[in-house]
């Protein structure tokens, strides 16, 4: 700032033009009267004095200005610059002026001022940043708007969702063109905790997913300038939820009907019903069918629970595949030719050597594959088994193939058939007996815990295709 524009230099203009007008008023009447009244020596001396009197004057009028200026307008000067710092985000900047008077009490005031607002505001930002910490740390999506609907914060998990729900194709939302406010799923939750002022929660749908939703107020000075949500992903749990109901339903059926045939066959015994002994052996044996049915159905429920809670029992020692393909091969043989199925068996690059595998439930895993087969295969068909060789970049694998010609499983089923109790049976052709809906999701455990994968293809009206993937390592 130029001295001419400070308040000081205005001040000193100001005095010097009112000493002007007055030496120019003084001297307009006071030199002709000395003229007049005085001898020429004492005439020169009066206006000499006068003179002498006006540069005093100026002097000490000039004098007077610089020492307000020192006093007053560069303290001044350094205050403004300090604030104007502060305003800039450097809230260390202080102000150095040591004065008794009011400009030192406040610059001591400033100063003071300072050192609160750099202590205010490192506390903002520590707990900004440990909110913020908090919000990225976070696996819920968090979403801030404020009272027209905008975004106006997120966390990570919040912008990811925000961007895969922007190519959703909503209708209109209310909102202008190429803003992205409350997306519409939210939009009734967001307008009932902007018209009421509390909590509220809900589950919406949204791509096939499920989200739980909290959505609160954010209020300042009692107005509710807008509302933070927090969204979770339960799309899982309600998939587990409702595994968890059907498993019940399920178990329920499937324990039901060979209780309700034992408790009426051995009611029809206690009745009397059974005209002769043939007709109460069939009776008894009817009822010991069922019984050993509930068994198996029971048996292969805790074996799958061990199996899920991580207590597979594997007994790992070396397993020549080739030669338990081929047993289980003679194994179905009779049966095959009973049902008037063709049964292949294909064995390539023999010997098939496991080092650390369990016999035992390999063993399970082909009989239960090859159980299902049958079952769904009508006669007349043919059923492959196919044991090879394979490597990749993660090392050699043994590959088991079976093969059946049924009527194969539908694309929407294929994705779940490795789940307890579900069956494809929609579309295919029943056998004689039905399975309990345990035995391929059996079989995936064991399969797994050799540290192998096991998946599906399937033509409707072409058959299915089983591929067992185990690792030689």
């Amino acid at each position: 700032m130029s001295f001419w524009r400070s308040l000081v230099g205005k001040l000193w203009i100001t005095i010097i033009c009112l000493v002007g007008c007055v030496l120019i008023f003084l001297g307009l009447f006071l030199l002709p009267y000395i003229d007049t009244n005085f001898a020429a020596a004492e005439s020169s001396d009066i206006k000499r004095l006068f003179t002498y009197t006006c540069i005093v004057g100026f002097l000490l009028t000039t004098f007077f200005a610089l020492f307000l200026f020192t006093k007053i307008t560069q303290p001044m000067q350094q205050l403004i610059q300090a604030a104007d710092a502060i305003r800039k985000g450097r809230y260390d900047r202080r102000v150095s002026v040591v004065s008794s008077d009011e400009i030192g009490a406040l610059a001591t005031t400033f100063n003071h001022m300072a050192a609160e607002m750099e202590s205010t505001i490192r506390s903002l930002n520590v707990e900004k940043n440990h909110l913020s910490s908090v919000l990225r740390s976070m696996t819920d999506a968090v979403l801030t708007f404020n009272r027209d609907g905008e975004i106006i914060l997120t966390n990570p998990p919040g912008q990811q969702t925000v961007a895969s729900w922007r190519g959703v194709k909503w209708e209109d939302s209310g909102h202008e063109e190429g803003r992205f406010g409350v997306p519409k799923p939210l939009q009734p939750l967001f307008e009932q905790v902007m018209e009421s002022g509390e909590d509220a929660g809900a589950k919406v749908h949204v791509k096939q997913g499920v989200w739980s939703v909290q959505m609160a107020p954010l209020y300042t000075d009692d107005m509710i300038r807008g509302a933070v949500a927090v969204l979770r992903d339960v799309t899982e749990e309600e998939r587990l939820e409702k595994v968890r109901a059907d498993f019940v339903a399920n178990v329920s059926h499937e324990i039901r009907t060979p209780l309700s045939m034992m408790q009426g066959y051995s009611e029809a015994l206690l009745d009397g019903m059974a005209g002769s002994p043939e007709e109460t052996e069939e009776l008894i044996q009817v009822i010991h069918d069922e019984s050993l049915r509930m068994g198996r159905l029971v048996k292969d429920l805790l074996d799958l629970t061990r199996m899920e809670a991580g207590h597979v029992d594997i007994d790992r020692s070396p397993v020549q595949v080739d030669e338990l393909v081929e047993r289980v091969h003679r194994k179905f043989a009779v049966r095959s030719k009973e049902r008037g199925l063709a049964l292949e068996c294909r064995i390539t690059g023999a010997p098939l050597m496991l080092p650390a595998a369990d016999e035992d439930r390999l063993e399970q895993v082909l009989t239960n594959l090859l159980d299902n087969a049958f079952r769904h295969t009508p006669g007349g068909k043919h059923i492959s088994m196919h044991a090879g060789r394979t490597a990749d970049e993660q090392g050699e694998s043994i590959i088991i193939r079976i093969r059946d010609e049924g009527v194969g499983i539908p694309s929407e089923d294929l994705p779940y058939i490795f789940e307890r109790f579900y069956k494809a049976d929609k579309a295919r052709v029943r056998g004689e007996e039905s399975g309990t809906g345990l035995g391929l999701a059996i079989v995936r455990n064991i399969v797994e815990a050799h540290h192998g994968t096991i998946t599906a293809e399937s033509i409707i009206g072409q058959g299915s295709e089983f591929t067992i993937t185990l690792p030689v390592k």
